[in-house]
């Protein structure tokens, strides 16, 4: 198994695409459906599934947004609600080719949709763009260092260290650095899970 097959955590492909297929299956939607509302082509969601293809951190985050859940969830079982300490080995890690990474700092739990993160992006990275969330999600982002241009609905924000800003779930949502810096920024992020039949269509979606 090669390196590129295992997320830093040491999730196989093959274990994410059991997973996304088991979320998607306990839903009752198809796969079509799966791509339709991600944005995220039904073959590329396919070798997801099968584990035959490793998905951008971008393309996981649509299918989870897709399913009205977390990347978080997809990468762990949830744990018995009491105290957890996630020790730094023991948090999920999942890097993107383009040069950022996302840490999950939360524990998933049984029927709460809450993702804590630490996103680092390196000097003139951009994230892209993340589908909207089902309304009544919200997200909440401090920026620890380096400079961040947030862009929700097509709106730019420009953030500096030290700065910390909150948009609703529900609105297209992008992250850029365009620094010649890192940039680190956590982000907390509260998911409603809405019925399939009102999800809406992940916009300006690609393959990644």
């Amino acid at each position: 198994m090669s390196e590129s097959d295992v997320l830093s955590s040491g999730l196989s492909m093959a274990e994410l695409g059991a997973r996304i297929r088991a979320e998607r299956r306990a839903r009752g939607m198809a796969l079509e459906r799966l791509a339709a509302l991600s944005g995220v082509s039904r073959s590329m969601a396919s070798e997801v599934e099968r584990g035959t293809k490793t998905p951008t951190v971008l393309v996981l985050d649509r299918l989870a947004t897709a399913l009205g859940t977390s990347i978080a969830r997809l990468l762990d079982e949830p744990v018995h609600p009491d105290v957890v300490i996630l020790s730094g080995e023991g948090q999920r890690v999942v890097r993107d080719p383009s040069g950022w990474e996302r840490r999950i700092l939360s524990p998933v739990l049984p029927g709460v949709e809450f993702e804590f993160m630490r996103t680092t992006l390196g000097p003139g990275v951009d994230a892209g763009e993340f589908s909207p969330h089902a309304p009544g999600s919200h997200e909440y982002i401090a920026l620890e260092t380096g400079r961040l241009r947030l862009t929700v609905d097509g709106v730019p924000y420009r953030l500096e260290a030290g700065d910390a800003a909150y948009f609703p779930g529900d609105r297209r949502h992008a992250f850029a650095n365009d620094s010649a810096d890192p940039c680190v920024y956590y982000l907390a992020m509260t998911l409603n899970r809405p019925a399939d039949g009102n999800r809406r269509a992940g916009r300006g979606g690609r393959d990644g």
